[in-house]
């Protein structure tokens, strides 16, 4: 299954409550942190819900 990579790039101070709680259920903990999900609708509609607020990129071959 692909994979994306999830990068918190803006803060999540002065975000409203539901913000908050999707980028915490992505795994991001701080600005600049990563993580790697399944290309799933899911996870898909999370990113979208917060898409200001982190990057999205493609991951080929292994994950980290």
């Amino acid at each position: 299954m692909p994979k994306l990579r999830v990068t918190q790039v803006r803060s999540i101070i002065d975000r409203p409550r539901d913000q908050k709680a999707t980028v915490r259920a992505l795994g991001l903990r701080r600005i600049r942190h990563s993580v790697v999900k399944e290309d799933r609708p899911d996870v898909r509609g999370m990113i979208a819900k917060v898409a200001h607020l982190v990057k999205v990129e493609a991951v080929e071959g292994e994950d980290r």
